[in-house]
């Protein structure tokens, strides 16, 4: 597949227009060998002069309709194998293998991604926009340290484990730093967000004080009258997918076709007018956090929604309190039998259970040889849902039951101070949102 343009930027959307110059080019090449053809016909039959047998087994996968998905983009070559660690990275997300079909469906989707992923910094580079290598390592870096505990090698590990590898990553961190730096140099400057702006929306703020506001995460698929069967079967795919644990925001960058589609479908936090949409509105306002409703048909397509979390306009939300907290855990050795896992985790629990204060984590953990980490800033609305209410539940030195799994280790919560809740909105948030419209 060969993708060229002496336009500077061209969005890819479609493979049916590259599918129909295959088809020409081999339309072409059997008119090129008509006349040979032609005279072979025209031969005298020789019986079988290879002694071949009358039946042949042919070893090996003999498909002629699998192909190795590739692109040439203005000269930059993607390969098949860029195709299938962009791949891994988004499907490794789900805890169940992708089917025959889907992974196909995929595949496609992904290397469209990858054609207006290069033409973007393609276009960059055309205006003199360069990302420093140093820049995309830090990238690389704090993804590990989110990940990893700062250790990239672990990542690097890691990628290369699930069939992707550390270049298709940085690679997408590229795409992603050079878009940037190419619409900040040429519509930030046209951005003016004045200061009757930011009063208006105070003024706003103020009049809904208490009304709910609901982040929500969106996958837009487009539809014809004559595609909507098509369009909504994948729908129902992607949220298939989605409810087997894939990654919301991995999805909406490869398949959603709303402008949300950038960050992760990520519409922010929005009151239900804004959607403008009286089915919608109904629909999200009866959702729960952590909730995937869809496909929904509307005019013009299909719309997933992921409601990510919800709160009230300049309300004190306790979710939203930082602390300091210690996390115990305890981990076990492959083949560790259930009778020792068990044992081990009584243990475990006995010991925290002597905690009577943040003090006493220390020594406790000490002597149960658990691991002991503290962060003093945790948000409580970044805990798993689950865990969010028994830890505001916690007095100083208190933990959480016990959870986790003889994979993942066995872990508690202590809480030792709560530093801040916010409850306001600050100016400087205020002039970011007017920004990004």
């Amino acid at each position: 597949m060969r993708v060229a343009t002496n336009r500077p930027f061209v969005t890819f959307k479609s493979l049916s227009k590259i599918t129909s110059s295959v088809l020409s080019v081999s339309a072409s090449f059997g008119l090129l060998i008509s006349p040979i053809a032609a005279h072979a016909q025209a031969a005298p039959a020789v019986a079988n002069p290879l002694g071949l047998p009358d039946t042949v087994t042919l070893l090996g996968n003999s498909n002629p309709n699998v192909r190795r998905a590739t692109a040439i983009v203005n000269g930059h070559v993607i390969t098949g194998t860029d195709v299938t660690h962009r791949v891994a990275l988004l499907t490794n997300a789900s805890q169940s293998e992708l089917p025959e079909a889907e992974l196909q469906r995929v595949q496609m989707q992904v290397l469209r991604n990858l054609i207006d992923e290069t033409l973007q910094i393609q276009e960059a580079k055309a205006q003199e926009i360069e990302v420093p290598r140093g820049q995309i390592n830090d990238t690389y870096a704090r993804v590990a340290s989110s990940n990893f505990g700062q250790d990239t090698e672990a990542m690097d590990a890691y990628l290369i484990s699930i069939g992707s590898s550390p270049v298709s990553l940085k690679r997408q961190i590229e795409g992603e730093l050079a878009w940037q730096r190419l619409l900040q140099r040429n519509v930030e400057p046209f951005v003016n967000v004045s200061e009757e702006e930011v009063n208006e929306v105070i003024k706003r703020l103020e009049e809904s004080r208490g009304a709910e506001e609901y982040r929500v995460g969106e996958i837009f698929l487009s539809a014809t009258p004559e595609s909507a069967a098509a369009v909504e079967q994948n729908g129902v795919q992607i949220v298939e997918q989605l409810q087997q644990g894939a990654s919301f925001v991995a999805y909406a960058r490869q398949f959603s076709e709303a402008t949300t589609a950038a960050v992760g479908g990520d519409l922010g936090w929005i009151q239900l007018p804004q959607l403008r949409s009286p089915q919608l509105e109904g629909i999200v306002a009866q959702m729960q956090a952590g909730q995937l409703v869809g496909p929904i048909q509307i005019p013009g397509g299909y719309w997933i929604v992921y409601l990510i979390d919800k709160r009230q306009v300049l309300t004190a939300d306790p979710r939203d309190a930082v602390l300091s907290l210690k996390q115990l855990s305890v981990d076990f050795a492959p083949g560790t039998s259930e009778e020792a896992a068990a044992a081990r985790v009584q243990s475990f629990q006995e010991g925290v259970a002597r905690i009577r204060g943040c003090g006493d984590a220390d020594q406790v953990a000490s002597d149960i040889g658990a691991g002991i980490v503290t962060n003093n800033e945790i948000r409580v609305r970044s805990l798993p849902e689950q865990l969010q209410n028994a830890v505001l539940q916690l007095q100083v030195g208190q933990s959480t039951p016990a959870f986790g799994s003889v994979q993942d280790g066995v872990r508690v919560l202590l809480p030792s101070v709560t530093c801040a809740i916010f409850a306001t909105t600050p100016t400087s948030n205020i002039i970011d949102r007017l920004a990004a419209r």
